[in-house]
């Protein structure tokens, strides 16, 4: 039986817009012995030679990010969304080396699965390390999850439209100069009810630790 999805689900079908990445620069430490005042006078305004390579690229311990669609494995996606193609669907990005994101979704019977896991990589770790905790600031409600990355946080909402309970779980993990967003979500449309809390956060956590792997895999 065909039945026509909330808004709040079809919204999702839309492309994930790009997020931008932001580098900071490296500045170079003071001279070891004093300028004569010629040196002086050359080099006034300047704070690292010109010649001076860059480390900036020293913090950058992911240079692009994997290919999203293989980063789940296809028994993780068979158990968490159920009639999915294991494939997956790639959701186009105007910069594949910085994000790179995948869904997977299926209705069987009643029930709706959604799966999706990004990649997004930063210049460096510490604009990774900011990113993940402005991003914190927009959750609340949810917890570490240790073991994982560097840091990890996972939350889990319900929201009800039309009387059609979803229930999602976002799981955000940081690594190293990158950030893995899961997001997992449900609703049955027989009972209007929701999955379980436990249910959609276990599965987040699942689906995360296998991107996790493979962005490890990636180096």
């Amino acid at each position: 039986m065909s039945l026509p999805l909330p808004l709040a689900l079809t919204a999702r079908l839309a492309p994930v817009a790009v997020l931008a990445t932001a580098g900071w620069a490296l500045s170079s430490g003071p001279l070891t012995t004093a300028p004569t005042d010629n040196q002086k006078a050359a080099t006034t305004g300047a704070s690292a030679s010109p010649t001076a390579p860059s480390t900036s690229a020293a913090t950058k311990t992911f240079t692009a990010a994997p290919a999203p669609c293989s980063a789940i494995n296809p028994g993780t996606v068979k158990s968490l969304v159920p009639g999915a193609k294991a494939a997956g669907k790639e959701i186009p990005s105007t910069d594949t080396d910085a994000r790179r994101t995948c869904s997977w979704n299926a209705l069987k019977g009643y029930d709706y699965r959604w799966l999706d896991v990004s990649f997004e990589l930063s210049d460096t770790d510490a604009a990774a390390e900011k990113t993940y905790k402005d991003r914190l600031t927009e959750k609340s409600g949810g917890g570490e999850v240790p073991g994982l990355g560097d840091a990890a946080y996972s939350v889990v909402n319900l929201t009800t439209e039309d009387k059609q309970q979803t229930r999602e779980g976002v799981v955000l993990v940081r690594a190293s100069n990158a950030l893995v967003v899961i997001t997992y979500n449900g609703s049955d449309f027989e009972s209007k009810k929701a999955p379980s809390t436990d249910v959609i956060n276990k599965g987040a956590i699942k689906a995360a630790r296998d991107a996790v792997a493979a962005l490890e895999g990636s180096r």
